[in-house]
This record gives C-alpha cells, structure tokens and sequence, in this order.
C-alpha cells in the first residue's frame, strides 16, 4: 500500500482585508515589464508611495548592541510604554534584503517591530546582522559594515550574529521585563531563511526559541516546482519581482560563500530532514500569493508537518513579496497581528 506525501495545514479561508485592491491596481500598471527600466517613472513613483500613514503607537525604542563572535551586533529594542505587572514575551527580528541589503530603519524592521511591540504587549529586539557584498553580476556593491569588520562575510556569519542577538535578549530579561522562556525568533525573506536556521541550530543545542514566525521566507536554495494554483498566480507577475532559477543560484551563492550544491539545513533549513526538523518549535509560516518563494514556504510547511512539528502556514492574498515593507498596506498590519496572536497565546511556565 502506497502512503500518500504529507500535506501543509491547509491555509485558513481569505477574508479580504484590502477592498480596494489597491495593490492590485498599482501592480495592473507594471504588468507586462521584465525590469524596472521597461516601467514609466509615474507608474514606479505610484508603485513605491506608501499606502498610509505608519500608526501612532506608545513605545519606548532604544539601541543596544550585543557582542558575537564577529564583534559587536546592533540592535534595536522596542518595548510597550506602560508597565506590565507580568514578564512580557519577546521577539527577535529579522529584516529581509537578500542577504545583501536592508537596516534596521526599514518598514519591513521598523514598523514591523513597531506594531508587534504593541499588538502582543511584547517587546521585539530587531537585529542589525552582517550582510554579503553585492556580486559582481548585480554590480559588486559592498555592503555596508560595523565597526571593526574587515572580513568577507558569508554563512554562517550572519546567523552567528542572530544567535548572539537571541542570547542576548535572554541574558537581559530581567532588564528588559521579559519572560526569557516566552523569546520567540521571526524574520522576513533573507531573514526569514535566518531566523529558520537558527531556530535548528538553537533548538539542536537545547535553546530552542518558544516559537518560529516566518515571512515569506528563503527555505530552500533553489524553488520547488509549483502547483497548478501557484504557476497561475505566479504567471503574470513583472519580471522585477520574480525569482527564478538563476537568480536563486546567484543569492544563495552569494550567502554562502562556496557552490549552491554544499548547502546544509543550517544554511537552507528545507533542506533538512524529518528527524532534523522535528526538534523546532512551533512555526508560524506565511507566505505572499504573488511571490515565486511561496513554493518554498508551502513546501517547508509540508516538511514541518511530516516532521511533527506545530506549523500553521497562510499565503497572505493580493500581495507581492515583500509586503511587510509597504508603510500603511492593510495587509501588512493584518500579518502583524497573526504574528502578535502567537506572541500573546505563549504561556508562561508557571500558568
């Protein structure tokens, strides 16, 4: 008797938090482009304008730094104004940029970390980890660097420094009100990929976070195929926003530092096997409907599930990827509040 694949948890049902479709009707505008060269200076301008205001929330936000074994790792620590009378949960973030690019100022850090702070009564530490030069197909840039770093930087550097942000966050829970049993790990895109890793790099050393919040993220070095509802939302999405094979390569190498084909499940956690993956914690996955990395979310779902680990996974509609870095997107602030419900439902140990 042949034992059917394991299946993702099916996504929940929509429920349309964008009436207007006023990211549909902005990405109407670009259809047809395979790069930003081919697009009219208006319609790119229409395309990048925020959606909204950033929201007025009550925060106290303040950096710190942490010491790794690279050097100094800044961070950036967003706590509720008020007091609690309780140890809150944490969160420590990662933005997304390729491996190559983004900061902590970023909507995808910034508002990001803003909003859950604030939704789940929680404080979130952004992490400010060491990025990849650029390579020389995509122009060569150098990334830009801390105090002190005259290296190259490839794995498992940046997710060394996400470590030492985790630990961190822990060592000042006393400081920081926090419960340092409650400290969950997430990121988005690049970081995304890094907060995965590190959840089984911790979790394989016994400190596995309290939970896994994955955005859109890089699970695998190169994409699974699709299925027939993917290719179809994926068909006519701009080449600008694609990932195709090439271009998976080129990233991953890039991070790694050596041939896509020496990857590990420490670098690309999809590439693990079930008894590696059965040691994470609870995972929250979303992933963006018009995104070709949605293929290795929902496949990474699959392995979560076969491996017995509590994994919830969601493709968030009418977004491109990315999402979480458009200031004011409804949806944004509707993925806020699903990583907020996971920071709220962690139970203290002593309840």
């Amino acid at each position: 008797m042949t034992t059917p694949p394991p299946t993702a948890p099916a996504a929940e049902p929509f429920a349309p938090t964008d009436p207007r479709g006023e990211m549909l009707r902005r990405l109407e505008a670009l259809r047809g482009a395979s790069s930003w060269d081919e697009v009219p200076a208006a319609a790119r301008e229409a395309w990048e304008a925020p959606y909204g205001p950033a929201e007025r929330l009550d925060l106290r936000i303040e950096d710190r730094e942490a010491r790794g074994p690279h050097g100094i790792v800044p961070l950036r620590v967003y706590s509720p104004a008020a007091r609690s009378r309780r140890p809150r949960a944490a969160l420590v973030w990662c933005h997304g940029g390729s491996f190559q690019h983004g900061d902590l100022d970023m909507p995808e850090a910034h508002e990001t970390a803003r909003r859950i702070a604030a939704r789940a009564d929680a404080v979130v530490v952004s992490v400010d980890y060491r990025l990849c030069d650029e390579p020389a197909e995509t122009g060569g840039a150098p990334a830009r660097r801390l105090p002190g770093e005259a290296f190259p930087v490839h794995a498992p550097i940046p997710g060394d420094d996400v470590i030492a942000a985790v630990r961190w966050t822990r060592s000042m829970a006393r400081l920081l009100g926090i419960d340092p049993g409650r400290v969950a790990l997430g990121g988005a895109s690049a970081g995304g990929n890094l907060a995965a890793a590190v959840s089984l790099r911790l979790a394989e050393e016994g400190e596995s976070p309290a939970a896994s919040l994955l955005m859109y993220p890089v699970t695998h070095p190169l994409n699974p195929e699709p299925t027939a509802e993917e290719a179809a939302a994926l068909a006519d999405v701009p080449g600008m926003f694609r990932f195709p094979p090439e271009s998976m390569r080129l990233m991953a190498e890039t991070y790694l530092g050596r041939p896509l084909e020496e990857a590990t499940a420490h670098e690309f956690p999809g590439l693990g096997t079930a008894e590696q993956l059965a040691v994470l914690p609870r995972t929250y996955l979303e992933a963006d409907e018009y995104d070709d990395l949605r293929l290795g979310a929902r496949r990474y779902a699959e392995q979560l599930a076969a491996a017995g680990v509590d994994v919830r996974y969601e493709v968030r509609r009418g977004v491109t990827h990315g999402h979480l870095n458009k200031l004011g997107l409804p949806q944004a602030a509707e993925s806020c509040e699903a990583m907020a419900q996971v920071l709220r439902e962690l139970r203290p140990a002593d309840l």
